[in-house]
């Protein structure tokens, strides 16, 4: 495993005008990365399951004009898609890195799993509560898990378009970030600490 962290200049490449000059900055800065760190926790998820992740990196292809915000990649266990399934990511917008299991709108069988998510509250609030929230993964924006409500959860679970997404934020500047050891130690303790909350979806969903 070669990977060595993220650099300013990754971060930079979302001030980059134009659609196609930042889409050629991030499939030649940061692609190659995330393909390093996805085959790693592909493995890395495959084992810990005992089923088979396939790593999926965002490609932005529905985008005609304005460049992308954030850029990702996804692990599911689906070959051929993550959107409908949930999945884990480790994503860059231009002042922090993220880490998510998340379940996004396009999820399939998301009233069930959601519904798993509320009757299992007080589990979900005993992740660390530095952990992050997102209800919308096209937004930066988070809360903190300790600010968590049960009725944010229930309107993941009432509204088609809400989503969940839990997690890390690591800001720029965090010394793990630079450094690709760290960076990749974060990422395992923190799928560690979420796999529950996925088992819990995969079963919500059968």
């Amino acid at each position: 495993m070669t990977f060595k962290g993220f650099t300013e200049e990754d971060f930079n490449t979302f001030t980059i005008d134009g659609l196609d000059e930042r889409m050629e900055a991030i499939q030649t800065r940061i692609q190659p990365k995330f393909e390093e760190i996805g085959n790693h926790f592909a493995n890395f998820l495959s084992a810990k399951l005992e089923n088979e992740m396939f790593l999926h990196i965002a490609k932005h292809a529905r985008r005609t004009v304005n460049p992308p915000e954030d850029t990702w990649l996804a692990l599911a266990d689906n070959k051929r898609g993550y959107k409908k399934h949930p999945h884990f990511q480790v994503g860059l917008f231009d002042d922090h890195v993220f880490i998510w299991l998340a379940l996004i709108y396009e999820l399939d069988f998301k009233k069930e799993i959601a519904e798993t998510y509320v009757e299992n509250f007080q589990e979900l609030k005993s992740i660390p509560g530095d952990y992050m929230v997102s209800l919308d993964h096209t937004k930066r924006d988070a809360i903190q898990l300790d600010k968590l409500q049960l009725k944010d959860v229930e309107r993941f679970r009432d509204v088609k378009k809400a989503e969940f997404l839990i997690g890390q934020h690591l800001p720029i500047g965090d010394p793990r970030l630079s450094d690709g050891k760290k960076f990749l130690e974060t990422v395992e303790e923190t799928f560690e600490t979420l796999i529950p909350f996925y088992k819990q979806a995969l079963q919500a969903r059968n």
